[in-house]
């Protein structure tokens, strides 16, 4: 039977921060000692990804710990439940289903009286032929001509997600040949935003994805709006250029103002919607269903691995557990996600909504007040850019910070140059290497100014090459890490109230039922 207990009733956890001495990263990552551990600290993921975490404050002792603590916390059972179709979303009372869409874990789901992994299926399915369709010229504009830039309108996870998908296979699939269709986003209310990409887009050979669950999201909305009077006044018919991903309910399901609709339902939320319709209606057109399918099945192999009872052959839940010892017995309020690979430039933004709009929590699952702290605080940029921006601050602030590196050995084009002996992607993996350990070894100098403490903890997941496949497991192995962190903390990783009062506010400015300071802030802002 499961039980649902908060982190500070567990004895491991109590063990885990009274009698843990941590580890000495300037001392263990030295020498011959730092390059065995380099060796041992290691454990495989899907798609030919490795997870090395030697440079985090662990050993054997405390992993052993961290094993039992996700033995008593039950984080497997709990998985388990949530892909089997309990009901592990308590805020909303739904069922979390988002593994679905990538292949069957355990038993089928039955839910509102269909099979969810059959909907999925046909989902995908559906997309598939209009995508094809699309790329063949058998769907075209009006005037009989292919069309060739796709625009996503959405905001949240029916944009960050898509997008950081999008750019992060581009170049791959423009060196594979299997670049259809230029994708792009439109996402916030700004009309500025809207502006730039429409100005920048040829209207009639482009076909617009409007994303949006319950066919009400205001920003969306407006911004359909928006694009659909550029188009009238380009003088083509919005109803030729745009399809819908929504859920049946929505009314925009049956509407005949869209080419096509594609569905998702109440079962996933945004930001786990990468490898639903959201992201498949996108990235289908953009790069082929093909490639779509391997982006699921790098998923759906690590989904595979993060079933695994034993710690030290499930990446996610190794990292999931030493974050938590991060976060809840050393103290570190933030994590820093740093791609070494320009095609992630937005998996971190991406990432900073997974993991903060999933854990950042208060209460427990059952809406009471914990003593504990939860989610940290997630932000990063691609390396190198990162080295000449805020790594000061990491390497000599006052603030540790923990670091999640991910790096390639390959590039996507393979197109490079060899310039002072190496070549590009070398110099990217040999600056990689080097900040692993300038963080966790550090560097005496008399000049304090000039002097390294270093004890910074980090991690990395090593590629061959980001590909589909290791694109997808990258997202589920994050997916999933971020679930069983929410598992240990007892809270509910599957809602997001607080995205919702300010949404409340604004239409209360909008409708000028204002007092206070609020209708001051809306007269200063002109509304």
């Amino acid at each position: 039977m499961i039980e649902w207990n908060n982190l500070d009733t567990l004895s491991t956890f109590n063990t885990l921060a009274k009698d843990t001495t941590p580890v000495v990263l300037s001392e263990v990552m030295s020498g011959e000692a730092g390059a065995e551990r380099v060796h041992n600290y290691s454990i495989p993921m899907a798609a030919g990804l490795q997870y090395n975490y030697a440079a985090k404050e662990v050993n054997d002792e405390i992993l052993g710990t961290l094993a039992a603590l996700a033995e008593e916390a039950q984080l497997i059972q709990k998985f388990q439940a949530l892909y089997n179709g309990e009901v592990i979303n308590t805020g909303e009372k739904r069922l979390v289903l988002h593994q679905l869409t990538r292949g069957q874990l355990g038993d089928d789901v039955v839910a509102d009286g269909v099979n969810k992994r059959d909907f999925y299926v046909a989902q995908q399915e559906k997309i598939a032929k209009f995508a094809n369709a699309v790329h063949s010229g058998e769907i075209t504009n009006a005037a009989g001509e292919k069309f060739s830039t796709v625009v996503q309108i959405g905001i949240g996870g029916s944009d960050l997600g898509p997008r950081a998908m999008y750019l992060a296979l581009e170049n791959w699939a423009k060196a594979n040949d299997t670049f259809h269709m230029e994708a792009k986003f439109i996402s916030n209310v700004d009309p500025d935003d809207a502006s730039a990409v429409l100005q920048g887009t040829d209207l009639a050979h482009a076909i617009f994805i409007l994303v949006s669950k319950s066919g009400t999201t205001l920003e969306t909305l407006t911004n359909e709006s928006f694009v659909k009077d550029a188009l009238k006044k380009a003088g083509l018919d919005p109803a030729k250029h745009m399809i819908a991903v929504t859920s049946e309910t929505s009314p925009l399901a049956k509407s005949e103002d869209y080419l096509a609709a594609f569905f998702m339902d109440d079962y996933i939320g945004g930001r786990f919607s990468s490898t639903s319709a959201v992201g498949g209606a996108v990235l289908s057109l953009a790069f082929g269903p093909e490639v779509f399918a391997r982006f699921l099945a790098g998923a759906a192999e690590e989904d595979k691995l993060s079933t695994n009872q034993e710690v030290l052959k499930n990446p996610a839940l190794l990292d999931a557990l030493i974050g938590v010892y991060e976060r809840n017995v050393l103290g570190y309020p933030s994590t820093a996600v740093l791609p070494y690979s320009q095609a992630l430039s937005r998996f971190p933004a991406h990432l900073q909504q997974l993991d903060m709009e999933s854990n950042g929590k208060s209460v427990n699952r059952f809406g009471e007040d914990i003593s504990y702290v939860t989610g940290p605080i997630i932000f990063g940029e691609p390396g190198t850019n990162g080295q000449h921006s805020f790594y000061q601050l990491l390497h000599q602030g006052t603030n540790i910070v923990p670091l999640q590196f991910i790096g390639f050995r390959k590039s996507q084009i393979g197109n490079d140059v060899v310039i002072q002996d190496s070549t590009s992607q070398q110099k990217l993996c040999a600056n990689v290497a080097a900040q692993i350990v300038a963080f966790s070894c550090g560097k005496s100098d008399e000049n304090k100014n000039k002097a390294f403490a270093g004890n910074r903890p980090s991690s990395i997941i090593i590629g061959e090459q980001l590909t589909p496949e290791s694109l997808g497991a990258l997202l589920a192995h994050f997916e999933n890490k971020v679930m069983f962190q929410g598992f240990v903390w007892n809270i509910n990783s599957f809602d997001q109230e607080g995205v919702q009062l300010g949404k409340v506010l604004a239409k209360k400015v909008l409708s000028h039922e204002t007092d206070g300071a609020l209708k001051v802030y809306a007269d200063l802002l002109n509304i």
